[in-house]
């Protein structure tokens, strides 16, 4: 029996350290001064879902494999037994239509994330829909419908929308701050779920917002610790460069500030000696106020010191509420953790009774 189909018994009963990371190397995209950058591993067999069809794409990352991160999601809810409810209740060889409706408002994410799920089940399974990556969708909206096994559908339920909630969740609440924060660029952080960094981050770019470093690896940036380590921000950016230098790397540098002293002490260290720098964080720069506003003084000041010398980058006391007033201070980017790490999902179903799905809405006020 072939191994891609979830909904057989034998599947469903495989033990879940089948599902251990996989070793397959990812696409190498080469680039100046050693600096590689590599795409995520996305492999399918089936043809109807491929990178190139993708509206947007997931962002790179040297080790990531999609793939496995599905099979992993999949094989912790199939468990050492499989889904004994519908090995009880559902004939094999039924097929049934189940459709998708969004409960509230907001920007749907993940769609091609569910067709690789779905294909990971079972690759029979026909997925359609009316509404792509980033669009708008409305409480009560049908969206997309899949057909085939009614076990393949049912298996493969809980762990789409467990992806597809959480991604429009994060879309949602980034197409609102990306708004609000106009001129300025919205950007995460590295507060994501762990094992989900690019599934959160690529959700950040469906809903309009600009990605941060994917970890560790691919930009350097000096915080509040590495400062202290190195003797003085001057020093830790000395190092950075003699680093970068001697391993001839080249990729982005940014360095964390908290103080107006502390960015005069960059545009000291840069006005004398040749940097890789290209960014500077501005922490902590938005105070908050009694009655709910902040003051961006101390943000402004920092920009105008800065000058267009750098890029600039606001953090901290990033809200909704917010958000507004700090893109207008002229920094280049704002970050905020919580587009990933305080997310609310978006209310999405998938119903094959779709008659009394919507009634049941209707009554609890969902569709």
């Amino acid at each position: 029996m072939p191994m891609k189909a979830l909904a057989s018994t034998e599947m469903l009963r495989t033990p879940c350290s089948l599902f251990l990371f996989s070793s397959r190397s990812p696409r190498l995209i080469a680039s100046k001064r050693g600096f590689i950058r590599m795409s995520a591993t996305i492999e399918t067999k089936n043809p109807r879902i491929g990178w190139e069809s993708m509206v947007i794409k997931p962002p790179p990352h040297p080790t990531y494999d999609i793939n496995a991160v599905i099979k992993l999601a999949l094989a912790e809810d199939a468990g050492d037994q499989g889904d004994v409810t519908s090995m009880a209740t559902v004939p094999g060889d039924m097929e049934v239509e189940a459709h998708f409706l969004a409960k509230e408002d907001g920007v749907v994410a993940g769609i091609a994330l569910a067709e690789m799920i779905f294909d990971e089940v079972d690759q029979s399974l026909k997925v359609e829909w009316t509404q792509k990556d980033g669009n708008f969708v409305n409480k009560g909206m049908q969206f997309g419908k899949v057909y085939g096994r009614a076990h393949s559908i049912v298996v493969a339920e809980r762990v789409v929308l467990n992806f597809m909630q959480r991604m429009s969740g994060i879309a949602t609440l980034t197409k609102a701050m990306a708004d609000a924060a106009y001129p300025a660029y919205i950007l995460e952080t590295r507060k994501t779920a762990p094992g989900l960094r690019l599934v959160d981050k690529w959700a950040v770019l469906i809903g309009g917002g600009k990605n941060h470093r994917m970890g560790l690896f691919d930009m350097v940036m000096i915080k509040d610790n590495h400062i202290s380590v190195a003797g003085g921000v001057a020093n830790a950016i000395k190092s950075v460069d003699l680093f970068l230098e001697q391993r001839n790397l080249q990729m982005g540098v940014e360095v964390e500030t908290r103080t107006l002293d502390e960015v005069k002490e960059v545009l000291n260290y840069a006005a004398h000696e040749k940097t890789l720098l290209t960014r500077v964080m501005l922490d902590n720069m938005v105070v908050p106020l009694p009655n709910g506003d902040v003051d961006i003084s101390m943000l402004k000041e920092a920009v105008e010191l800065i000058n267009g010398r750098f890029e600039t980058e606001a953090s901290g006391n990033v809200t909704l509420e917010t958000v507004h007033k700090i893109g207008q201070s002229g920094v280049t980017f704002i970050s905020s953790g919580a587009l990933t790490h305080s997310v609310k999902a978006l209310d999405i179903s998938l119903k094959i009774d779709m008659e009394l799905a919507l009634q049941v809405g209707r009554r609890t006020k969902r569709a």
